[in-house]
């Protein structure tokens, strides 16, 4: 995932948000393995809620209180998977807003 010089961004922040960073040569360690597990979580939420969201949009009764859930969680699944990537040593592309 990360060459032997690097720090891994972790899928989840520290305290105050700040992103959390492993330092290790050992990619089998118990951190390593316990952030693989995270990542893969993390992707699979977000694609099961890219197929909610696909049926939802699809749905023309569908709640407004429903969509601006969805909405969030949708917000939630794409930061997580910005940083997985990132992680994995892929520039996210930014949107120019601060």
């Amino acid at each position: 995932m990360t060459a032997h010089d690097e720090l891994r961004l972790l899928p989840w922040a520290g305290p105050d948000g700040k992103p959390c960073y492993l330092s290790t040569d050992d990619q089998g360690g118990y951190i390593s393995r316990l952030a693989d597990h995270i990542e893969a979580f993390q992707l699979g939420l977000a694609s099961q809620l890219l197929e909610h969201s696909l049926q939802a949009l699809d749905d023309e009764t569908e709640d407004p209180e429903e969509l601006n859930l969805l909405a969030a969680q949708l917000t939630s699944a794409l930061r997580d998977v910005l940083r997985v990537a990132t992680s994995r040593g892929r520039t996210p592309v930014t949107t120019g807003r601060p």
